[in-house]
């Protein structure tokens, strides 16, 4: 199976290509066109900043790019919210794979800290993505900015109040939190991912 992982300006690239040596699965990292058209799976990582990152993916034509692809798709962290359609985080438009605005956290007492970092647990989980999960399931998560529950949401985490902890639109999944970080459950989800 030929898994490419995106090289771009914002990626937590190094630590999902570990998690996937750990799973026996060797990925190109590319940001080579015909490379990323011809894996039978993509994986968009990302950690960084909104704004600069999508003027990066612009500039190289990654933006296009990514939204054309018809394989299995998987968007971690800031790589989920850069398929939203805008971004609060230098109030950018992002690539509107999912029709969601991405909204920074607004803490409601003293011990809301942001960002929202740690372990928490998934509920309301309807994907591929989540077979054979049980209702207590805890992944990890840091960030500061979030999606809201709307009609793209494939799993749900409470900080705050309730947020998107994935999407699901077609080919294209995606998940808040980091599944290379999140042990023997983030494995299964990776491994749920590569058996689409």
């Amino acid at each position: 199976m030929d898994i490419a992982i995106v090289k771009y300006n914002a990626g937590n690239i190094r630590s999902v290509d570990y998690a996937l040596k750990r799973l026996g699965v060797e990925a190109s990292i590319t940001s080579d066109p015909e490379a990323l058209r011809r894996a039978d799976k993509v994986i968009f990582p990302g950690v960084g900043e909104a704004a600069t990152t999508m003027a990066f993916l612009r500039a190289e034509g990654l933006d296009s790019l990514i939204k054309s692809l018809p394989q299995p798709v998987l968007g971690i962290c800031l790589g989920m919210q850069l398929m939203c359609r805008h971004s609060e985080e230098g109030d950018v438009d992002c690539l509107g794979i999912f029709d969601e605005e991405v909204k920074r956290f607004q803490p409601l007492r003293h011990e809301d800290k942001v960002p929202h970092m740690g372990w928490n647990s998934l509920h309301d989980t309807r994907s591929a993505l989540f077979e054979g999960f049980g209702p207590e399931e805890y992944v990890y998560f840091v960030h500061s900015y979030y999606v809201p529950v709307g009609e793209g949401t494939a799993a749900v985490a409470d900080y705050i109040h309730p947020f998107s902890a994935a999407l699901q639109r077609e080919n294209f999944y995606a998940t808040q939190f980091h599944p290379e970080k999140s042990g023997s459950v983030g494995e299964r989800i990776l491994t749920n991912f590569l058996k689409l």
